[in-house]
């Protein structure tokens, strides 16, 4: 392994450079070279060379969603001298004190920002704007050491002090400097294989470090459970718009870091799209934004008052291959910004759910921060306790969770034959339809989406799906109006529809039923219903209902109902070319999804060839 020869340059010159340390990896890579600003992704020059691209929250604008433009550059380190030096030989170049703060600040303090995560679970999430959504505060401080010293001072502290991060770095670059240790993988390209790596669920270890009695109690959480199947289903969404075959989930996982420990699953799928296609469609982690994501960038929007810089982006490493780029990009979490002036801000969120508590909350934030924060000598420096040694019961719990999770993310399964169908399906606003259109594909039929703006159904849709969406059904916003319309409009074509989640709900409003707000939301939850005569576990996410306490059909066409028989509200409905259900059948909290949509789209009486009346 060579000795230094232009990490020491990087000291004396102030070039722009990135050193970058991925997980468990005994070497530490040093890249130099020029820096070029380009508005979009695909004008990032993947001409040969490497590049390192610092990717904005505000960027997520490609995707015609929300967000605060703070102006924070899309920038490119294109590399022109790298070298790989071993972790010991980086340690002792780097300098060996941490550079000194000051005049540390909380931008929310604990009050306010137990009062903003109040009113996210009420006004937000209990108005069905969504299933979680993650909101962030700052913490500032100041530096009077020059700026190269201090970024690399503090890179040092995170290479000795932090354990589990995914990649662990420092940039450099013309007035912007990043110094971070992040856990989480936001997506990876390797030879057309997609990786994704969905974080969440978070056990604080305590000041005397984790144990087995906290570890087992946090594994038995409902609610961390709960967050991590709600983004694996954000991320299986992504996966389903850039890979034909869709993803398939590995897991769950322990990640153990120093002062934290989350739980994770993997997911893989194919593509064959550029890398810089793949990174615009999966902008951004659902982890550090919320579900469904383009609402979840309204409710950042109108609960942060200042944009995120890089915070929640990603670091997108490009690097040339035989055939084209892979593509590794981390995101930025868990990571200290460095002005030119010596200001130091350090961002973190905490994700917010139906279960969550204020308290909580507020100390998520501060534990999230805490690794960067004393890498930068603010808060106490340790490491969070010896590792916790592994127990048997840790995985047999993890293991437990995937009983409850569709096996149809979780094993390839055999495409069955082409029906000689197409389905139309509509987005109200839920990347959902992205995974309806893989099982759909799956179920034989020739199947796309479209958003509701632009969707025209014709006679030459077989089946029209309308899909879920965020929303009061109630509502007389626009594109409740557009979707109501386009349903009466097929419904008198007499030719199939199905509808699902908020489509459903409009389609009860329709036929007479009544539309109510649940007591409780059931966002990310799994229950057990009666289709129709037939029991089917599935996974849910509303917040509203349909509800009928009497009668078998609807006051108008007729429809028969299915329903619980306590409380009436409303599984599913059907008759001759309509139906439509509450849950979400492409979830993967649907293990009976995939059968139940078979049956829904059977029972529509949809024409197919004899050969795929078998299964």
């Amino acid at each position: 392994m060579p000795s230094p020869s232009l990490l020491p340059r990087l000291l004396a010159d102030d070039v722009p450079f990135a050193i970058i340390r991925r997980e468990n990896d005994p070497t530490i890579d040093v890249l130099a070279g020029s820096v070029i600003d380009v508005p979009t992704l695909a004008d990032i020059p993947l001409t040969g060379a490497e590049v390192l691209a610092l990717v904005p929250f505000r960027q997520v604008a490609e995707r015609g969603y929300d967000a605060h433009d703070d102006g924070t550059p899309l920038r490119c380190l294109v590399v022109a001298q790298r070298e790989t030096l071993h972790i010991d030989d980086v340690l002792a170049a780097l300098p060996q004190h941490p550079a000194d703060v000051s005049d540390v600040t909380t931008t929310i303090d604990d009050e306010t920002y137990a009062q903003i995560v109040q009113t996210v679970i009420d006004d937000e999430i209990g108005r069905g704007e969504g299933a979680n959504f993650v909101i962030r505060r700052d913490v500032t401080a100041r530096t009077a050491e020059t700026g190269v010293v201090a970024l690399l001072s503090w890179l040092r502290e995170l290479l000795v002090s932090e354990r589990g991060a995914y990649w662990t770095f420092a940039v450099r670059t013309p007035g912007i400097s990043l110094v971070g240790a992040t856990p989480e993988r936001h997506v990876s390209v390797s030879d057309g294989v997609v990786g994704m790596n969905p974080i969440s669920g978070t056990y604080r270890h305590p000041a005397g470090g984790a144990s087995t009695d906290g570890m087992l109690r946090f594994l038995e959480d409902v609610k961390e459970s709960e967050e991590l199947v709600m983004v694996v289903d954000e991320e299986l969404k992504m996966m389903s718009t850039v890979c034909p075959d869709g993803g398939r989930m590995r897991g769950p996982f322990l990640k153990r870091m120093s002062r934290l420990t989350h739980t994770e699953y993997l997911l893989e799928g194919h593509t064959p799209l550029d890398v810089r296609d793949v990174l615009r469609e999966t902008m951004f982690a659902p982890t550090v934004t919320g579900s469904p994501m383009q609402n979840a960038c309204r409710v950042i929007t109108r609960h942060e008052t200042t944009g995120r810089r890089y915070y929640s982006g990603v670091l997108a490493r490009f690097a040339p291959t035989a055939s084209g780029y892979d593509l590794d990009a981390p995101i930025l979490i868990r990571t200290a910004h460095l002005d030119d002036d010596g200001t130091v801000t350090v961002s973190a969120g905490a994700t917010l759910v139906r279960h969550s508590t204020p308290e909580n909350e507020v100390a998520e934030t501060r534990v999230k921060a805490a690794g960067v924060l004393s890498a930068l000598g603010v808060l106490p420096r340790g490491t969070g306790g010896a590792p916790l040694p592994n127990d048997a019961r840790f995985d047999d719990l993890l293991n437990a969770r995937n009983s409850d999770i569709a096996p149809f993310w979780r094993q390839p399964q055999q495409q069955r034959p082409a029906r000689g169908q197409t389905a139309l399906v509509i987005d109200a606003g839920d990347d959902f339809t992205r995974m309806l259109v893989h099982q759909l594909t799956h179920l034989g039929f020739d199947a796309r989406v479209v958003g509701w703006e632009r969707a025209n159904p014709t006679e030459n849709d077989d089946l029209v799906v309308f899909g879920p969406g965020p929303g009061d059904p109630r509502s007389t916003e626009q594109r409740i109006g557009r979707l109501r319309r386009l349903m009466s409009d097929r419904i008198s074509s007499g030719l199939p529809m199905l509808a699902v989640c908020l489509s459903h709900q409009i389609l009860s409003l329709m036929v007479g039923l009544d539309v109510v707000p649940l007591a409780a939301p059931r966002q990310g939850v799994q229950h057990t219903v009666d289709l129709f005569g037939k029991d089917a576990r599935i996974g849910f996410y509303n917040t509203f209902a349909a509800v009928s306490k009497q009668g078998d059909l609807t006051p108008r066409m007729s429809l028969e109902i299915a329903r619980d028989a306590e409380t009436g509200i409303v599984h599913a409905l059907r008759g001759p070319r309509i139906a439509s259900v509450q849950g979400h059948l492409e979830s993967v909290l649907s293990p009976d999804g995939l059968d139940v949509l078979d049956r829904l789209v059977s029972e529509l009486q949809v024409p197919q060839v004899a050969a795929t009346q078998t299964q």
